[in-house]
């Protein structure tokens, strides 16, 4: 997306589980991501099986159950919906 080259993120496919693993740190140290991040393996074992390229938020529950599937980004990538399920349920 253009917006991605503006804001210089745009990178080349990374060849080594290392480089992936670098370029997730650009989610910590240029865009502020304070979440816990899981790194996918080479083999795009989780992509896979969560079908979540290019983006998307997943919320899981205890065993690893799906408690919110999100849509696949960037338009249909949102944020505050993830945001309010999880307060449902965290809710009381």
């Amino acid at each position: 997306m253009e917006s991605n080259r503006e804001e210089k993120l745009v990178f080349k496919q990374p060849q080594t589980f290392e480089e992936r693993r670098k370029l997730a740190r650009v989610l910590v140290d240029r865009m502020k991501c304070r979440l816990p991040i899981a790194v996918d393996p080479m083999d795009g074992r989780a992509e896979k099986a969560f079908a979540a390229w290019p983006e998307r938020i997943y919320i899981l529950g205890a065993g690893g159950r799906v408690l919110y599937k999100g849509g696949m980004g960037p338009f249909e990538f949102k944020p505050e919906e993830a945001e309010a399920s999880l307060k449902g349920i965290l809710a009381p």
